[in-house]
């Protein structure tokens, strides 16, 4: 296995472990033993837990960050068409790394380590910024109303998904879908997201068809 890819599998194997048990129960043997290495190799890429923690938020969420900057600078794709592009990228990153959301859910919830907290707030102020030159995009050209309150929308989008997403059992329970696999009940889930949020993104950016 290549550095990259081993790094790479150790950050999955601790998202898996820290989902399960929190970050302060996990501990640097169990992340160890779920990867199949050694505590030396954490130790050599990452130093810390905390610095293995640091390295999954910086990774997970510069990602998405880099493409938000990919996706302005589309020339093909008209304003709204970019929000939606958004909306159906959000709503497969949460769905594909679950584990990771119900971690970051948690440490802003309970807010105990500083360096994520801080991590955390960067880069989503670094993410309203970018999306508000898309707003700004569709402003000037007369498609999106003006005066949008851009960390409103943002926690909208958020705060759907991922709660859906966290909680997919009471969705499953109420519905009676429990006939469904995994793979089914996040299909579906992923549909009636995309459909609300591009429905209500309409509404909050006054735009028209």
């Amino acid at each position: 296995m290549e550095p990259r890819d081993k790094k790479t599998h150790i950050l999955e194997a601790a998202e898996g472990i820290i989902a399960a048990k929190g970050y302060e129960a996990a501990t640097v043997r169990d992340i160890a033993d779920a990867a199949g290495v050694n505590l030396a190799m954490i130790s050599y890429y990452f130093g810390s837990k905390e610095g293995l923690m640091e390295e999954l938020f910086h990774e997970r969420m510069e990602n998405m960050k880099l493409r938000l900057e990919l996706l302005i600078k589309d020339k093909q794709l008209s304003p709204f068409e970019k929000v939606e592009t958004l909306l159906e990228e959000y709503v497969k990153k949460v769905v594909d790394k679950q584990s990771f959301y119900k971690i970051m859910l948690c440490e802003q919830v309970m807010k105990k380590n500083e360096v994520i907290v801080r991590l955390i707030r960067e880069l989503k102020l670094s993410y309203a910024s970018l999306f508000t030159e898309l707003i700004k995009e569709g402003q000037k050209k007369k498609v999106f109303k003006k005066n949008i309150d851009v960390i409103m929308a943002l926690t909208i989008m958020t705060g759907a998904v991922t709660q859906l997403v966290v909680n997919k059992e009471y969705y499953t329970d109420f519905n009676e879908l429990h006939r469904l696999d995994e793979s089914a009940l996040n299909k579906l889930l992923s549909e009636k997201l995309n459909h609300h949020l591009k429905a209500i993104f309409k509404t909050i950016l006054g735009y028209e068809e």
